[in-house]
């Protein structure tokens, strides 16, 4: 491995700094693919709720990458387990586990019809691409290697583990950062008793159960998360307005391609077939933003107004829905005032579980936790309070939005 001469660091608010000495790292974090990163939203739509939710994909992928790499450090038993060139890929797998994010997060799989976990992959295998010269450079099995750990593929699970787990780097970063950034409490958690109590056990991450208190704060912080903010109800309209958008796109496009011609950067998501990873790199939150501005102005009223809402955060209001007659009274009303029911009106249904237990299929389902006596049993058997969560009613929220009456 080809070492930096001297070790970078980077200030960071969550892990203090972020730490990088090897090259191979140092050159992805300047690769165009992760600097694109930096020009998308890690919350999407979230900033129309918490004004100072403006981190990026860029910081988060760094810090994953700092947590994955603390853990190789100070998990000893995990640290003598695994090979210097395993600790390089699983590094690596951290910081480019979000590569295929689009603009606006998760919302843009609604339009793009792709997951962005398919995207990453064909990002990091493009022999084109400055990601995958910088992987084979240092090792030409390299790239591979850290696609099968993103996709959990791994031949050693707790490197899987480490990116895609109950516990993993993933969630623990973005938990902390999102709650430093949205400015609430909900999702902070004592990730320094958590990797101080991680053992390496047969061959899979384990928690001693002196460190299963710090796990459980973990599991409620991110079900809190999910419902202040992940969840809500004014981030979830701004997605509806987002993805109407571009329903209508789509069906202007099929008759009228010309209407659309000054926003040729969405052309490739309104085509039947499914746009390649050239076409998403081209699109981040700064093109995506720029081309809602020209459509301020489009001939297609619908599209114009839409883009409006998206520009300026004219919302669609939201009601909790009682029965089906408050939603029949509903688009009676809209549609009363002129608009598309389409477009106009979204009915959405939630629903959001504390913990899933472990079934017994998928090793990336479970926590596992270390007994004193040598025994390993899945959290929810240890803990007293996660059995509980498991247990109580699912809880769920069913809400219309539509445009606020004239």
């Amino acid at each position: 491995m080809r070492m930096l001469n001297e070790q970078k660091v980077m200030r960071d608010p969550i892990h203090g700094y972020i730490h990088v000495d090897l090259q191979v790292v140092w050159d992805c974090i300047n690769a165009k693919e992760m600097q694109r990163l930096r020009r998308i939203h890690q919350l999407g739509g979230d900033y129309f709720v918490y004004h100072t939710a403006e981190h990026s994909r860029f910081a988060h992928s760094l810090g994953v990458y700092e947590i994955v790499r603390r853990m190789l450090e100070e998990v000893q038993s995990l640290s003598d387990y695994v090979s210097a060139y395993e600790k390089m890929a699983v590094m690596l797998a951290g910081l480019l586990h979000d590569l295929g994010h689009g603009p606006f997060s998760h919302a843009f799989e609604e339009i793009s019809k792709k997951r962005h976990e398919e995207y990453t992959v064909s990002m990091i295998l493009d022999e084109t691409g400055d990601i995958y010269q910088a992987l084979v450079k240092e090792h030409p099995r390299l790239p591979q290697d850290v696609v099968s750990i993103i996709q959990y593929r791994y031949k050693k699970e707790c490197l899987n583990q480490l990116i895609s787990g109950q516990l993993d780097a993933d969630r623990m970063d973005y938990l902390l950062r999102d709650a430093y950034f949205t400015g609430t409490d909900y999702g902070r958690f004592d990730l320094k008793r958590i990797m101080r109590t991680m053992r390496l056990h047969d061959g899979k991450i384990v928690v001693k159960d002196s460190g299963m208190q710090s796990v459980e704060d973990y599991v409620m912080a991110r079900y809190h998360m999910y419902w202040q903010v992940y969840l809500h109800p004014v981030a979830r309209s701004y997605e509806k307005i987002l993805v109407a958008l571009f329903r209508r796109m789509k069906t202007v496009y099929q008759t009228d391609p010309q209407l659309l011609q000054e926003v040729k950067m969405f052309h490739p998501f309104l085509k039947e077939e499914v746009a390649d990873q050239t076409a998403l790199f081209r699109l981040d939150d700064c093109a995506t933003l720029y081309g809602f501005s020209c459509l301020q102005e489009n001939e297609d009223p619908i599209i114009a107004d839409l883009a409006k809402r998206l520009v300026n955060r004219k919302l669609f209001v939201y009601e909790t829905i009682k029965d089906n007659k408050q939603v029949e009274d509903i688009k009676h009303r809209v549609s009363k005032q002129g608009y598309d029911l389409t477009y106009y009106v979204h009915v959405d249904m939630i629903s959001q579980r504390p913990y899933a237990p472990y079934s017994g299929k998928n090793e990336k389902d479970a926590v596992w936790i270390l007994k004193e006596d040598g025994t390993v049993i899945a959290l929810e058997d240890a803990s007293v309070i996660v059995q509980a969560l498991i247990h109580a009613k699912v809880r769920k929220d069913q809400k219309i939005f539509y445009p606020e009456s004239l």
